[in-house]
């Protein structure tokens, strides 16, 4: 987390990782898509014959909140090849939250695990403390005929203390479900490790709510949550 109090801005900075093709970059763009024009910047995407994503991909939503500060949302992914490791490791500096983007395929598994070592592993190089940055975990892909069932789902949610959601990112489906966790839990842990609200004087509510009403949230868990500002339709 970047606060600059002389400035009254706060950015925080959210990672979405994973194994190559589980389905990063489509995360990003589905909510690129649903962010109202004025309220999102420029999704920024390099493609190689290698990987999907070179680099990252960068969302900036911001808004301002009632006390004057200006919010900042940064959403990066990283690279899924194996080659690209020194890039992840760039990318996910300062991370306030991670989003671990999983393919729910059994026969995925075992990438699956590879790259949750190597998240971990990452995380230490970068002096962060794995057990302090909060993480949530998609399994996506649950459309495919070899996807582990809602059952096997649960299980790892009981197995772990992340917050797990299921997904179609191809269709939108859990993927602002998935954000929401995320911030959900970096905002929380950002309000117990330094006092955001206040300092900031914005609740995790308003926090919420200002983020959520800038997106275009029919036919998901979250439309009957936050309903357009000013009761608009989109």
């Amino acid at each position: 987390m970047q606060l600059n109090h002389a400035q009254r801005e706060l950015t925080l900075k959210l990672v979405y990782y994973g194994p190559g093709l589980s389905g990063k970059t489509t995360n990003l763009r589905c909510i690129h898509a649903r962010a109202r024009p004025e309220a999102r910047g420029r999704l920024l995407s390099v493609e190689t014959h290698e990987d999907r994503t070179l680099f990252f991909d960068l969302l900036p939503v911001f808004f301002t909140s009632s006390s004057g500060f200006k919010v900042k949302l940064k959403l990066f992914t990283v690279p899924g090849q194996v080659v690209h490791d020194a890039t992840r490791r760039v990318v996910l500096q300062n991370a306030d939250g991670v989003a671990f983007i999983a393919d729910s395929r059994r026969g995925a598994a075992g990438e699956n695990n590879a790259y949750w070592r190597r998240l971990r592993s990452n995380m230490r190089e970068n002096g962060l403390d794995a057990s302090q940055v909060p993480v949530v975990i998609q399994f996506n892909k649950r459309d495919l005929p070899d996807a582990q069932t809602d059952e096997e789902l649960e299980q790892a949610r009981q197995r772990g203390a992340e917050p797990v959601v299921g997904a179609v990112a191809l269709r939108g489906e859990g993927v602002m479900e998935t954000l929401h966790a995320l911030l959900q839990v970096a905002w929380r842990n950002l309000d117990e490790r330094m006092r955001v609200s206040r300092n900031v004087g914005l609740t995790e509510k308003e926090f919420l709510t200002h983020i959520f009403q800038q997106m275009e949230l029919k036919g998901t868990a979250l439309e009957s949550l936050y309903p357009p500002a000013g009761g608009k339709s989109r």
